[in-house]
């Protein structure tokens, strides 16, 4: 018995095979030791091989790299690849952020904590999230002839959040520095760049800033600055208490929680911000109210008003931050109170209370003329006096449930209404702007706010219509469409960023509207899908088609940049040409590039691509989509990879229905992790549709069957068609297709091996729900212990591979899932392995923890798939 040096980048389990015997498992443990919690790691081992013995990939504990031509797959510069998002409100220019791909481990491996879900990097200040998703720069694109300005970043400093001033001409973005967060302000046109105060953000809640509408200043939330230090970490000094009662609360296994009195002490440190106006010239920080537990902030147009959303105690240990009381209100410049908007308390989940009352105003909007505030509300009930004389019943009373239709109480025929709030935003100070026949669901404007434009539903149909408030009594149609109307629908009306920074329909020159959509085939694989562009005269109701996609190309238009939609933003990609950009001049038929994207993986690109159709031993069909390598000669059976993801229907129609949207014309783009890498390993690549279907509420009574047959009948057709050599054959799937795959494994004989990337194993830990079902344990308890495949784990017939991230939060799947499975397969002498990443959340994103994955899986195939005996 040798020892294995410690090393502490990688927690590993593995138990493996020597010549066919089962030899002793290694053990790695970890222990996460620093003033943080999280920084370092310490890991002891014990090996069955003789020191000085070389351990295989499987079992080294270290970060790994997989074969050349995986690495270079896995590494493929895809960040180099431009998207077009972020336009200025000019409609001129693009901001698009630049970085060099996957995060270093040392990124996510920053002193943070997760604080019921909210993460915070501690020294810096500001949420995690934007540490480990830092861009390494900006840069402008011309929206007319793509030319590139580079914008001046701080040097070696990492930035994020890049805002445009209202006319364009600036940008703001934030400097994230290792132990802050400052504000800098760019120059569009030169790229030159400045810092504009050194006050450091609280980049926690808020994490960007907003110009006011005349450019002159900018709003954030800013670390106070009479802060107190950070509570420090004291020894325990009470126990961990919880305590409950009759009241039934019902949610899901959250993944963390608030754990201490400590917790809440830093939960409070960390998210109580100064709210401040910041002057865009002198850099002059201007304090608004005191500081506050604040979670987002909305600027008015014109910057005297903001609608601030504040975290409200009592905290709790048993739900997240996310379901914490909260309250909105309106602050003046001073930061005093204006009104209340609306509240939540603490959301527990108790059973049985009765539903929160809807709320009196409706989507709350600053009017994109900067006079106020928009609403929807419905007109008060009219106090009807009863027989007796006495007082009618009120509104607050029906709530509470008195009358109501049952007790012979009236039909409500109360209408909606348009209101307009103006300051000081009192009781009194609302007015209504126009009232509609029924329920609006909807409320849009013209930037002068004289035309509204109204959705509702009548008759079973979704409409759109507009009204001029100069002749109220009057309504135009634009569409009209019923709600589950597919192959027909007539688009979405565009909207545009008007002048004071609020969203505006666009109109046109000549008072027109535009509806943009997407008109499929009912033979998605003869017929792709189109894009169109129709322009809607408001006062006729002509329509004219201004644009349609082409036949060979996937084609989508990315915004209009002109009012009269002369001219355009036009995004095509083809099953050979990943997506790029063109501006596009609608009328002269004429375009000139934006970006030259190129295919950074063409191995994969050139691969065979075929839709295969199932048919279940019930009559059920399905798909299965198959990659094969670009060499591949039919008839020449390959080792194969299953990726796959079950989802649930009720019927046969209801499977057909997710097809429809099927792209023959998209660009086959893959990531980094994707498994379709392996065909230049020269394997099969399956990814087939796995339905399950029954009743609504109670399809997964129908789970481990149907996922048998399925799998039998893919596999079966595959075989018999020369794709796939049956006896050498993998699964794979990332959590609920994790979850799903370690089920394959217990409940059919069909594969050598599988990979599991962050699953749950034992539905006796999800006892509340999981995934589509809404059932508890106790209501479905055969279906809850069938689907559990930790419960079955004597039947595993293949070598299984798993691996967590040690920071799940996802919920669901505690990484004490795989643990315990591990821990099993174990004592039960089944092959398997355990692979846990430091640092990583639910998903794997470090560029280290990425290749170690691959580097495992290739050789866990290898062994167990390829080269199976």
């Amino acid at each position: 018995m040798g020892i294995l040096p410690v090393n502490s980048e990688l927690f590993v389990r593995s138990w493996y095979e020597v010549d066919g015997q089962d030899a002793h498992p290694t053990w790695a443990r970890m222990l996460v030791m620093s003033s943080c919690r999280f920084a370092r790691l310490l890991l002891l081992g014990l090996v069955s091989f003789s020191f000085g013995q070389t351990p295989s990939v499987l079992e080294t504990e270290s970060y790994l790299k997989p074969p050349p031509e995986i690495e270079r797959l896995v590494m493929a510069p895809r960040w180099q690849n431009v998207t077009l998002a972020n336009l200025s409100p000019d409609r001129t220019k693009y901001l698009v952020s630049r970085d060099d791909g996957m995060p270093p481990l040392a990124a996510l491996g920053k002193a943070h904590l997760n604080l019921g879900g909210f993460q915070v990097d501690t020294r810096a200040n500001r949420s995690r999230s934007l540490t480990i998703q830092a861009a390494t720069g900006l840069m402008v694109i011309d929206a007319r002839d793509g030319k590139r300005t580079d914008i001046e970043v701080p040097k070696g400093v990492e930035v994020s959040r890049g805002t445009w001033s209202p006319d364009g001409t600036m940008i703001a973005y934030l400097a994230l520095y290792n132990d802050k967060t400052l504000v800098y302000i760019a120059d569009a046109k030169t790229g030159k760049s400045r810092m504009l105060t050194r006050q450091p953000l609280l980049a926690t809640h808020v994490a960007s800033v907003d110009w006011t509408s005349d450019g002159k200043s900018l709003v954030g939330v800013f670390v106070p600055s009479n802060r107190v230090a950070v509570p420090p970490q004291l020894l325990a000094s009470e126990p961990k208490v919880r305590v409950t009662d009759s009241v039934k609360n019902k949610f899901r296994t959250y993944p963390s929680v608030l754990e201490t009195s400590q917790d809440a002490r830093f939960l409070e440190f960390y998210s109580t911000g100064q709210l401040a106006v910041v002057d865009a010239r002198t850099g002059a920080v201007n304090p608004v109210g005191a500081p506050a537990l604040i979670e987002s902030v909305n600027v008015s147009p014109d910057g005297r008003f903001f609608r601030v959303t504040t975290m409200q105690r009592p905290f709790s240990y048993l739900v997240p931050v996310s379901q914490f009381g909260f309250k909105n209100e309106i602050w003046a410049a001073a930061g005093k109170v204006l009104v209340e908007l609306d509240k939540q308390a603490l959301d527990l989940g108790e059973q049985g209370k009765p539903p929160a009352p809807p709320a009196a105003r409706r989507s709350i909007t600053w009017r994109p003329d900067g006079n106020g505030l928009s609403f929807i509300e419905t007109e008060p009930r009219k106090q009807a006096a009863p027989a007796d004389g006495g007082a009618g019943e009120s509104d607050e009373q029906s709530r509470r449930g008195g009358g109501g239709a049952g007790a012979g109480a009236p039909a409500d025929n109360r209408k909606d209404r348009v209101m307009q709030w103006v300051t000081p935003f009192g009781k009194d100070d609302a007015k209504i702007v126009w009232t509609a026949e029924g329920r609006i669901s909807g409320v849009r404007y013209s930037e002068d706010c004289k035309t509204l434009f109204v959705n509702d539903s009548k008759d079973g149909n979704d409409r759109v219509y507009a009204v001029f408030l100069d002749e109220p009594g009057k309504t135009y149609p634009i569409s009209s469409a019923k709600p589950d109307e597919f192959y027909d629908a007539p688009g979405a009306m565009l909207s545009r960023t008007g002048s004071k920074g609020e969203p505006v329909v666009t109109i046109s020159s000549d008072g027109a509207v535009f509806l943009y959509g997407t008109k499929y085939s009912k033979d998605p694989r003869k017929d792709a899908p189109k894009a169109f562009l129709d322009k809607i005269v408001i006062k006729t109701g002509a329509k004219t088609r201004l644009w349609e996609s082409s036949d060979t190309a996937s084609e989508s238009l990315s915004v209009l940049l002109d009012n009269d939609a002369k001219t355009a933003v036009l995004s095509r990609q083809s099953p050979t040409m990943p997506p790029n950009y063109y501006s596009v001049d609608l009328g002269a038929k004429t375009e000139k590039a934006l970006t030259a994207n190129r295919d950074v993986t063409p191995e994969i690109t050139g691969c065979q691509r075929y839709l295969v159709n199932i048919v279940r031993n019930d009559g059920f069909k399905f798909q299965a989509k198959v990659t094969m390598p670009a060499n591949w000669v039919r008839g020449n059976k390959l080792p194969a990879m299953f990726w796959f993801y079950p989802s649930e229907f009720t019927d046969q129609t209801s499977y057909d229905r997710a097809l429809r949207a099927y792209n023959k014309n998209a660009f086959p783009s893959t990531s980094g992790q994707s498994m379709a890498l392996l065909t230049q390993l020269g394997y099969a690549f399956i990814e087939p549709d796995l339905p399950i279907t029954g009743a609504t509420g109670i399809m997964n009574n129908n789970y481990v069957p149907q996922l048998r047959n399925s799998l039998w009948a893919i596999i079966d057709k595959l075989d018999k068609q020369g794709y796939i050599d049956r006896d050498r054959l993998a699964i794979s799937g990332h959590s609920y297709g994790a979850f799903s795959t370690v089920n394959a494994l217990v409940h059919t004989p069909f594969f050598k091996a599988g990979i599991a990337g962050s699953g749950a194993y034992n539905r006796l830990l999800t006892p509340l729900g999981f995934q589509s079902e809404n059932r508890e344990l106790w209501e479905a308890r055969e279906t809850y212990l069938n689907m559990s495949p930790f419960l079955y784990a004597d039947q595993l017939s293949g070598a299984l591979l798993m691996t967590h991230g040690m920071e799940d939060q996802n919920i669901g799947t505690n990484p004490i899932n795989s643990e315990r499975l591990f821990q099993a397969l174990n004592q039960l002498g089944k092959t398997a392995a355990l692979y846990m990443y430091p640092y990583e959340d639910h998903g794997q994103i470090a560029r280290e923890t990425v290749l170690d994955k691959w580097a495992r899986w290739v050789a866990w195939l290898d062994k167990y798939v390829k080269n199976a005996k």
